[in-house]
């Protein structure tokens, strides 16, 4: 009966996650992929997954382009409990990355201006996710020159099947 017990309680598959109440404005993401189309033919995937039950959100996305390679990066958003607030890192296949804060604004997530950091060069932007219905959100991203923020792009993303 004890051999039954503890296979139960670690066989993959039979996880309890209960995600933490700060998590809510990001879990209408969680457990899907998502998938929206760039001007010029690019594709961006992402899929979100709960991370040691529930205590992170992953999301791991692709972009795609014929004839090139994928490009691929992966966020974890995090409570920072110390700060009081949703945070994530991003990294990318090509060696950048960034950090900053999540904030909510009604039904969109908020990205506040944040630098992107790559090859010793650095790029400021800021996002906003936009839920449009159950199964849907739209991208707003700008960056930031010299004259002020300039549009970056835009991308409706819509819920897909999980691969």
């Amino acid at each position: 009966m004890r051999k039954w017990i503890c296979l139960l309680l670690f066989a993959p598959g039979f996880g309890f996650s209960h995600p933490d109440q700060a998590y809510q404005p990001l879990a209408f993401l969680a457990d899907h992929c998502w998938k929206g189309a760039f001007p010029g033919g690019r594709t961006d995937e992402h899929c979100f997954a709960w991370v040691y039950d529930g205590k992170f959100l992953r999301d791991r996305h692709t972009v795609r382009a014929t004839g090139k390679p994928d490009a691929m990066g992966e966020s974890i958003y995090f409570w920072n409990s110390a700060d009081k607030q949703l945070e994530y890192l991003y990294i990318e296949s090509d060696g950048g990355f960034s950090r900053g804060p999540v904030s909510i604004d009604q039904d969109s997530l908020v990205f506040p201006d944040t630098n992107f950091v790559e090859n010793g060069q650095t790029m400021v932007y800021r996002s906003r996710w936009q839920r449009s219905g159950e199964v849907a959100y739209d991208v707003v991203t700008e960056f930031k020159s010299k004259d002020g923020w300039m549009p970056g792009f835009k991308v409706h993303m819509e819920r897909v099947a999980a691969p």
